[in-house]
């Protein structure tokens, strides 16, 4: 407990227990000396161990040149134990670090590295992390002294406590400069690294990601950690649920994804979805995860599509599949076409919609889903076709309007004003009526069947002025009479209120609406809605059957769609 560390330090202890250090200087040594020694050290540790004031009395006591003096001593017990003791009072403490260097520790503390006794070479590590953290010219120094090499041969120690500080200090090491993160590699030290990213030991696991994570910021080093098998281990420590390893992932991954050729193995190995569908602990990591996202978007284009294609085309289906994904969420608009379409990716989604795999039909849709809406953003799919002739819009005031009209309807017993050259230039039918043979050619007042007063009254609202509010009900009503009367601006507008109530209980009704009528608008908006909805409607009866239903039309739909954004892309 601190106020018992400093109850013993106040009392005097520190100069005897330095006295006691030094008691093998007049020559004579045996166990029993030995034994002090090493007693008395630890006791310093003990003393020292995270209360800084006492870190620094033991220097002002004269402490740390005997500790230093100790690590070239016989036997092994002492060395340890004057390395643990220099290892608790450099620790954060810049003082001491810098009198620790200048007492020559390090040539003692490197031989160290390279002990048989894992005690030795575990504490000696420790002494050297904790000199070089955030000590940047201390770091320099242990490079110069030549610490790299012994400490990456620590990777592959019996001793996991060593591995753990000697990874630690490589990670330490690579942030000094580029330099540095291209020897680390060089020297060996990515196999052992990524060895341990598989160990049952947290810690060794989290600490290889740090320096991996590290050394993967330099370009030089990504393609060779990619290629010696680091992806797949990094891409399953973000199912981890400690919060540190899992961030020191994705930073390492973050890294390998800046590199182009990385990203093909990336995707290949199911990268992409493990990113998309983590549960990422800290915000932190949520962020680095998007910037590798918007990383490998930023790749797939050049040599890396073409790559992606060509998997997509002799691989394994499973690995088709996981390009198809890929490209579905990281893909330029632009280059939809070419890889649905013309490489036929679109069929690969839409077979995972049919899927024995909840998880693969969720990932399809949501693939799906993500592509309708980027080609949406280039290029409306449902606009109404033009009108082949001149629409004329007489206007509010002439709506059922008696004043130089021409033709009248009978609606519910009820006459309805009309005028012929308004109802010529709306529409098809109309034009059929009274210029092609039909009796109603010559008629003064036309019977009008099976149409309420209010919905005929709305749609001739529409014939006059180009426009009308609707409300839900009503569009329900007047899109089978926009229909029959082949007035499509009418029949969107309906489509598009109609779409607006689309919900769980009704989608499978909307679509029946959809095709009963020819509505496409309102086709593409339901199965739009069960892409987005996949995952709550797999929950409700009858969803296989309506999915199998509507796979035709899901092709149409993607078909047009992409197609039509292509050429909206070409005319610009």
């Amino acid at each position: 407990m601190p106020e018992h560390q400093h109850l013993i330090v106040d009392s005097g202890a520190l100069i005897h227990l330095v006295d006691l250090l030094k008691r093998h200087k007049n020559g004579l040594t045996s166990r029993a000396i030995n034994s002090l020694i090493r007693r008395a050290a630890d006791a310093i540790t003990n003393l020292a161990h995270e209360n800084s004031s006492i870190k620094t009395r033991v220097r002002m006591e004269g402490g740390i040149p005997p500790l230093v003096h100790l690590l070239d001593f016989a036997d092994a017990k002492v060395q340890r134990a004057a390395a643990g003791a220099l290892r608790t009072l450099a620790f954060k403490n810049d003082e001491n670090k810098n009198q620790i260097v200048e007492c020559n520790a390090l040539p003692t503390l490197i031989l160290m590295l390279r002990s048989e006794d894992a005690a030795v070479h575990y504490e000696a590590v420790g002494v050297i992390g904790n000199l070089v953290h955030s000590s940047p010219n201390i770091k320099k120094e242990v490079l110069l002294a030549g610490a790299l090499q012994p400490v990456i041969g620590l990777l592959s120690s019996c001793c996991s406590e060593s591995q753990r500080e000697a990874a630690l200090l490589l990670g330490q090491f690579a942030a000094t400069d580029s330099d540095c993160k291209v020897h680390i590699v060089q020297r060996g030290a990515v196999q052992p690294l990524i060895e341990m990213l598989q160990s049952s030991d947290v810690q060794l696991r989290e600490m290889s990601a740090f320096a991996l994570g590290r050394l993967a910021q330099d370009a030089h080093n990504q393609a060779g950690i990619a290629q010696n098998g680091g992806l797949v281990p990094l891409l399953k420590l973000l199912d981890s649920k400690n919060g540190s390893l899992q961030h020191n992932a994705a930073f390492a991954l973050y890294g390998l994804a800046d590199n182009e050729d990385n990203v093909s193995d990336f995707i290949r190995v199911g990268g992409v979805q493990r990113l998309q569908d983590g549960e990422f602990i800290v915000q932190a990591t949520k962020d680095c995860v998007a910037k590798t996202l918007k990383r490998l978007e930023e790749k797939i284009q050049g040599r890396v599509l073409n790559h992606l294609l060509y998997l997509m085309r002799v691989s394994d289906k499973g690995c088709q599949r996981r390009v198809a994904l890929a490209l579905a969420h990281l893909c330029s608009p632009d280059d939809q076409r070419k890889n649905f379409i013309d490489h036929h990716g679109l069929e690969l989604l839409i077979g995972l919609l049919v899927s024995s795999s909840s998880k693969q039909q969720l990932d399809g849709a949501m693939a799906l889903c993500k592509l309708a809406n980027k080609a949406s953003t280039l290029s409306p799919v449902d606009a109404p076709p033009l009108s082949p002739t001149p629409q004329v819009y007489l206007g509010e005031q002439y709506v059922n309007n008696s004043t130089l009209s021409d033709v009248t309807f009978l609606v519910e017993g009820k006459r309805f004003y009309a005028h012929r050259i308004c109802l010529l230039a709306s529409s098809d039918a109309f034009r059929a009526m009274f210029d092609g043979g039909y009796r109603e050619k010559e008629a003064r007042d036309i019977e009008i069947p099976n149409i309420r007063w209010e919905v005929f009254e709305l749609m001739m609202r529409f014939v006059y002025c180009g426009s009308v509010e609707l409300t839900l009900d009503i569009a329900q009503d007047l899109l089978p009479a926009a229909d029959q009367y082949l007035l499509e601006g009418l029949k969107r507008l309906c489509e598009y209120t109609i779409a607006q109530d689309i919900s769980l209980e009704n989608v499978s009704s909307m679509y029946e609406l959809s095709e009963a009528f020819n509505a496409i608008s309102l086709r593409h908006a339901c199965i739009l809605f069960i892409l987005e909805q996949f995952d709550k409607l797999s929950a409700r009866p009858g969803h296989t059957l309506l999915i199998q239903r509507i796979i035709p039309e899901i092709r149409n739909y993607f078909v047009k769609a992409l197609t039509k954004a292509n050429s909206h892309n070409n005319r610009l």
